[in-house]
Parts: C-alpha cells; structure tokens; sequence
C-alpha cells in the first residue's frame, strides 16, 4: 500500500531507523518517542487493524515485542521494564492504519518523564539508541556464563 508511510519504511522507500527486521516483521525507533528507545514493531504484510491481522503474524508480533522488551534491559539503555501497547482503531488512538505494536522502555520512578514525553515526543540520538537496542539483543543471543565460564 503505496500511501502506508509504514509500508514505505517496510520497502526501503521512507527513511526510519531499523533495530530488528526477519521475513514477517520490521521494527524501527518511533520518530516522535515517548522515551527513549520508544520502538514500533509492524508486519511487513499491510493490516489496517487487528481484524485484518493473521493471528500467528499477531503472535510472532507479540514476541518479537517481548525481545525487544528484554534486549531493552539487557542493553546500554538499561531499562527497568516496558509497556507493549497497541492502538486498534481511530477510536483505541490508532494514528497511522497499519497495525504496530509500540514497545516504550520504562525506568523505576520515571512517571514525570514518561507524562512530559507524551506532550513532547522529541527524538533521542537515534543512531546511539539505536545501537543500544541492537546491543541487547545480541546480548539475549550470547550464552549467560557462569564464574567458571561455562554455558548455563
């Protein structure tokens, strides 16, 4: 769908600033984040809304947020949790028509930080969040050593 800016990105053809991409899925920094590391993952396949969602594609959605959810921790962003959130429908503050999962890195205490991104919505050194995002995630892909070096 030519006039689906996130089918744009999905093709090369808009700029964004991919943290993750595999056959079904693309996920990007959100160029108005609510905090830092604010990412948007979405189906390659155009979905206007859940109603249009293959609900195995919903599902491999639904992990791939909960990775970048972890890599989130693990990664220099250090981050102490995370809200996955979809908006389905005008009427759920869907803003763009094409079904996104938007994974927002929270630290503890950040309450006054988080309301003042949603009225701000700046971006944050894209590329260095960027590297720390894709830095947690290849930290989940290493084996967690223990203090004699071995795999557990």
């Amino acid at each position: 769908m030519s006039d689906c800016v996130f089918c744009r990105i999905v093709a090369g053809t808009a700029p964004a600033t991919k943290v993750h991409e595999d056959d079904t899925l693309c996920a990007f920094l959100d160029i108005r984040p609510i905090a830092r590391g604010h990412t948007l993952v979405v189906p390659k396949t155009h979905a206007a809304e859940l109603d249009e969602l293959d609900p195995e594609l919903g599902a491999h959605l639904f992990r791939a947020g909960h990775r970048l959810a972890l890599a989130m921790r693990r990664g220099a962003l250090a981050a102490d949790g995370a809200n996955l959130v979809l908006n389905d429908g005008r009427a759920a503050f869907q803003t763009v028509p094409h079904i996104h999962l938007h994974v927002i890195p929270r630290k503890h205490g950040d309450r006054l930080a988080f309301a003042k991104g949603f009225l701000l919505r700046r971006p944050h050194d894209p590329v260095g969040t960027a590297a720390a995002i894709t830095e947690g995630l290849a930290a989940l892909d290493r084996p967690n050593l223990d203090s004699e070096g071995t795999a557990s």
